[in-house]
């Protein structure tokens, strides 16, 4: 550590953190890298390991000025020059491409990975390797939840049944589709007729909740007795 008096700095011990940072960041681009992401292991280690050296040559890189009039150190002014100037890779990573803008997440993770080389370089190695981790959850945990939360969240599925009123067959219907796991969000009567023999038909618009396609339901109301047709969409036919 700095020798306050010569301003001799033993630079050994400063190699650990140094490795500190490049290891975390390395694991964090090799997880970019399996993904085939445009910013990879090399990308962020480099990162890392610059952002570490940064902050590394801001606390420890002056100490033969201490004492004298020719500079007043302020380690957090390199520090806080990190944190903007790393923004000109994340930009480059960002791209628009039919409307669909890509790269967010990497641009993120190159971001993080400075602020990893950084926590690494002021020696806070249980920080560093907590974040790292943090990144993890993000990166492998929450795709899973994302898509258990869309599948939970899907919006209201229709399906249109045309089928023979009076003889509860309507009544048939509701029970199978809850017995299935599916909940009745709306219930529309679209059309009701009388034939020559009066008898009464009618086509009704459901509105269903679930977690599968609704046209896996589809094929079982249409087996019930009663049901004259049965389809998935919006754009179902209603003749029978």
């Amino acid at each position: 550590m700095p020798d306050t008096v010569t301003g001799g700095l033993d630079e050994v011990p400063l190699l650990v953190e140094l490795g500190v940072a490049l290891l975390l960041s390395s694991a964090i681009g090799l997880e970019r890298e399996i993904r085939a992401k445009s910013a990879g292991m090399r990308t962020h280690a480099l990162v890392g390991v610059g952002a570490a050296l940064f902050m590394l040559v801001s606390k420890y890189g002056f100490g033969d000025l201490v004492g004298t009039e020719q500079v007043s150190l302020d380690p957090s002014r390199v520090a806080a020059q990190i944190v903007s100037g790393i923004g000109f890779i994340g930009g480059g990573l960002i791209f628009v491409r039919r409307d669909a803008v890509r790269g967010l997440t990497t641009a993120a993770s190159v971001w993080v990975v400075a602020a990893v080389g950084m926590a690494g370089g002021g020696g806070l190695i249980v920080l560093a390797a907590a974040t790292t981790g943090v990144h993890f959850l993000v990166a492998l945990g929450y795709p899973p939840l994302l898509r258990l939360l869309r599948r939970s969240m899907r919006e209201p599925q229709v399906m249109r049944i045309g089928y023979l009123d009076g003889y509860g067959v309507l009544r048939s219907v509701l029970t199978l589709c809850t017995s299935r796991g599916w909940t009745v969000q709306d219930l529309q009567v679209e059309r009701e007729d009388t034939d020559d023999g009066d008898q009464r038909t009618a086509v009704v618009a459901l509105q269903l909740r679930g977690k599968a396609p609704v046209s896996r339901l589809v094929g079982e109301v249409g087996d019930l007795p009663g049901v004259l047709h049965a389809a998935a969409g919006d754009s179902a036919e209603t003749g029978f």
